[in-house]
Order: C-alpha cells, then structure tokens, then sequence
C-alpha cells in the first residue's frame, strides 16, 4: 500500500491502542482483529465520504524523526471529523439542518497531558468552521472525567445524557456534549 498504506496502519493503532479494552485470554489476537476493524473503517469512510463531509486529523511529534523513524511514525493523536444529521443530536441544537461531529479521538498514553487533544480539538474547530458548520458535538462516557474535563474547557457543555437502564445491558453511560460556533454568515 506504499507510504499512504502505513500512514493509515499508523491511525489504526493510534486509535486502536486508545480504544482497546484489553481481553484476559488471547488478548493480542483480540487487539489485533481490533485494530483490523479500526483500520477498515478509516478506510471506508476515507474511499466513500465526500471531501467536505469527512476528515481524520492527525497529531505528529514536534521532534525531527530519527534516521530508523518512517514520518508516519511521528504520528501521536487522531481524531475523526464527520458532517452528520441524525435527529437525536439535532433535536438539541437551534435551526441547523446538520453539525460537526467529532469522534474517535485518541492520543498515545506517553504523549497525553502534553495539550495534544487540545491541540486536535483546534483543529476540528477550525475545520468546522471551514465546512460552514455552526454547531460540533461529540460523546463522552459520562465516567470519564479527563475527557469530559478535556472538552469543558474547550468550550464543549453536556447537553444530554443516555437513559439510565444502558447500564443494565452493560453499556457505559455517555454523554452528548455541543459547543455553538461564533455565527459568520452561514
């Protein structure tokens, strides 16, 4: 797959390593199927979104890559940016058709705290207000005080969250968290 091929294996890991619940028997084999998934899906979207309705952004390390670093081992955070339109977010947001929406967010555990996430989250701003867009959302796990900490502060506040009987059927409870974009004659 050449250079683009092992950037997006890069991405896959980078998300896969984030989101990977670890398993007590076999657990390589369940993360490697994982990261399989991970980098099918990127795949897919990237192949079969149109340019201005889907996006992954990447983070890279500031430092110039040793000799034996490839460039695309620099990369450190992803995040995945989606135009969508699904009724239950947009029942909470005033007069848009569409949103910004934000996911898959993941930083390498030796590079968090470092302002990476804040730095994507930027980024994503910045892309949604080139896409025209006046609201972002995103989901956090309602547990998850760092990542919900992350987006508070940059400006992102909870709006709803998953009826209490998810936990029944062993879901962690989420979150729906909106941040409004200043107005520009959209």
């Amino acid at each position: 797959m050449g250079r683009i091929g092992e950037e997006m294996r890069r991405v896959a890991l980078v998300q896969a390593e984030a989101f990977h619940v670890p398993v007590a028997l076999f657990n390589d084999f369940f993360f490697d199927f994982f990261k399989a998934e991970v980098l099918a899906a990127l795949i897919y979207k990237l192949r079969n979104s149109p340019p201005d309705r889907y996006a992954c952004l990447v983070a890279e390390e500031a430092d110039e890559p040793s000799q034996s670093q490839a460039p695309f081992e620099k990369i450190i955070g992803v995040v995945d940016c989606t135009v969508q339109d699904e009724g239950d977010i947009l029942r909470n947001l005033q007069g848009v058709q569409e949103y910004f929406y934000v996911s898959g967010i993941a930083v390498l555990p030796s590079y968090r705290r470092r302002k990476v996430g804040t730095a994507l989250l930027k980024a994503c701003e910045v892309l949604a207000l080139e896409w025209r867009q006046r609201f972002m959302a995103l989901r956090a796990y309602e547990d998850d005080s760092s990542a919900r900490g992350l987006y508070a502060k940059a400006g992102y506040r909870v709006v709803s969250r998953d009826p209490g009987w998810v936990t029944w059927v062993g879901r962690r409870r989420r979150v729906l968290m909106v941040k409004e974009l200043p107005v520009h004659d959209f």
